[in-house]
């Protein structure tokens, strides 16, 4: 049965598509993010599915906590929350790394999602029922060179999913986790600070997931019956084996 989703870093990649997915089987959305203008977009584009946008930055707590306190009445009772927002900021060896990107990473990928759910699971509670489904990634589970800080980020993201699935049992409150491989999103632009053509090569070769394919993938969870949660899911494209193997073919 549909209800409420909200859902973070909405305004594109895998939380916008994810947006039209649960908005396509009938679930009212909590769509937040930095780029209102884009959220806005999106609003006229799933109508007229009811819609209410909430514009943060989940590294900052007073803005996470004042933006859920004003939420509407009907939209307060969310019953499934994806946790996607976050980044990646730089790929370099550890002695290299610059403290700044750490901050970014460790602050929206892993604070940011504290920070969410912490604001929601007072209702969720209260109600004794509810979905959280985290967007981790391979790289929590496999660590890879020059990714040190990331990967350390999305494993805490791990570990955290685990966690609160078993503080959570006794209210009914599923807990989830979804590791994507490589997908097609700004990430790479955000990692590679907006160049794009390296961001390009990261793709090329290969077909890489798309956004839709993982929230095809949260469609299906968070419409399963109740006493089922599928608990964590690792998701690649075809053609990659683990975080560094991927088999890419000569472009002609």
């Amino acid at each position: 049965m549909a209800g409420i989703a909200l859902i973070t870093g909405a305004s594109s990649g895998i939380g916008r598509a994810t947006a039209v997915a649960l908005a396509r089987v009938g679930y009212s959305l909590v769509i937040t993010g930095r780029r209102r203008e884009r959220l806005e977009a999106l609003v006229k584009e799933l109508a007229p599915t009811k819609v209410h946008i909430l514009t943060f930055d989940v590294r900052d707590r007073a803005e996470v906590e004042t933006a859920i306190e004003s939420l509407p009445e009907e939209f307060r009772a969310v019953d499934v929350l994806v946790n996607n927002a976050g980044n990646a900021h730089g790929l370099a060896p550890i002695e290299k790394g610059d403290p700044k990107d750490w901050d970014q990473m460790m602050d929206g990928n892993v604070k940011g999602l504290l920070y969410v759910t912490h604001a929601i699971l007072p209702g969720m509670t209260e109600r004794k029922r509810g979905h959280i489904i985290n967007i981790g990634s391979i790289a929590g589970h496999e660590v890879y060179a020059n990714g040190n800080v990331y990967c350390a980020s999305k494993a805490a993201v791990a570990a955290l999913s685990k966690a609160m699935r078993l503080d959570l049992l006794p209210y009914n409150i599923r807990v989830a986790e979804v590791n994507p491989g490589l997908v097609a999103t700004e990430f790479s632009e955000v990692r590679f600070k907006g160049d794009t053509d390296r961001a390009a090569t990261v793709y090329q070769g290969y077909e890489p997931l798309r956004p839709e394919d993982i929230a095809d993938l949260i469609q299906f969870m968070v419409t399963r019956p109740a006493h089922v949660n599928i608990a964590e899911v690792l998701i690649l494209p075809s053609a990659q084996a683990s975080a560094t193997l991927v088999k890419k073919e000569l472009l002609s």
